[in-house]
């Protein structure tokens, strides 16, 4: 029997947490090419992702229609917006894994959720069910634990959050497609992008002047590291509540943290284990009301 509450679109929640756990997965990738200069990967990671998403929206003959349709809604100026956010956080985090600093980038993505569901809340006039309090109420304790912790502000913590709620808010205010609204917005940054990869092309350090085959492997892949998960995030984001979207971000910290720890021997105080674990049992109590609600949940028919 339907529930008589908003329904839970399956699929949306499926592509949503597919793609945050890829993300929290990527600090491998990023870890394997810390030997670069972070904006000439971002340099790189756009341009590869610009020929991919051409050759995939090219093939299916929507380049052109993409272009009307930007052109004719006038989405322009937020997919432009769109476009720097989503650079900021891609440089703030390869930045601190490059640096050795994967649990402060788990932080972040801690933050992060707190200000999805404010948004929600705030701005989309979304209501918060008593579990999505508790993980919130949870959520917020954690940071605060968190932050005392490290002793200072956590700036690239703190940027990593903003730049990521204020992207995942500006992509419900595109009504394109997934690799529509992915491909417009790298088409943005590709002339900055370009220009970070001419850049570096005078050190002696740089991708093409010093790059491994493993290395290049990776740069290869780049565009499909980064287009996958985001195109999955785009389809998440138009068809779940940010109420819901927001907590599902908890899984790419909890897989930063466990990396940072266990896989990057980075150091582990009391206190931020404490704070890691109020997440954890955030993520529970999250978990089991996710799964109730979908099996209570009929799925409309697309």
């Amino acid at each position: 029997m339907p529930s008589d509450e908003p329904g839970l679109d399956r699929r949306g929640a499926v592509a949503g947490i597919s793609a945050y756990v890829l993300w929290g997965l990527l600090t491998f990738y990023w870890k394997g090419l810390k030997h670069f200069a972070p904006l000439e990967l971002i340099g790189y990671r756009i341009v590869a992702s610009v020929i991919l998403l051409t050759i995939f929206m090219g093939t299916r003959g929507r380049l052109t229609r993409l272009a009307k349709e930007v052109s004719r809604l006038r989405l322009w100026p937020v997919i432009a917006l769109a476009s720097i956010v989503l650079a900021v956080n891609w440089t703030s985090y390869v930045i601190v894994v490059s640096e050795g600093h994967v649990v402060e980038a788990a932080l972040g993505y801690f933050i992060a959720p707190l200000g999805t569901m404010f948004v929600g809340v705030r701005v989309l006039d979304e209501k918060m069910r008593p579990a999505q309090m508790v993980t919130a109420l949870l959520g917020a304790a954690s940071v605060v634990v968190l932050t005392f912790s490290y002793g200072r502000v956590p700036v690239y913590a703190l940027v990593i959050a903003a730049s990521w709620t204020t992207y995942g808010y500006l992509k419900r205010r595109v009504p394109l497609s997934p690799p529509e609204s992915l491909t417009a917005e790298t088409f943005v940054l590709l002339p900055a992008a370009i220009g970070l990869v001419v850049w570096h092309l005078r050190y002696v350090d740089s991708i093409p002047r010093s790059a491994h085959a493993g290395e290049w492997v990776l740069i290869a892949f780049v565009g499909v590291i980064t287009a996958v998960p985001l195109m999955m995030f785009a389809y998440a984001a138009q068809r779940i509540p940010m109420t819901v979207i927001g907590p599902m971000q908890y899984s790419v910290p909890v897989i930063n943290f466990l990396l940072g720890w266990l896989v990057f021997d980075e150091d582990l105080s009391v206190s931020r284990f404490v704070g890691f674990a109020l997440v954890w049992v955030a993520l529970v109590i999250l978990s089991l009301d996710t799964i109730r609600r979908a099996r209570s949940t009929t799925v409309p028919t697309v």
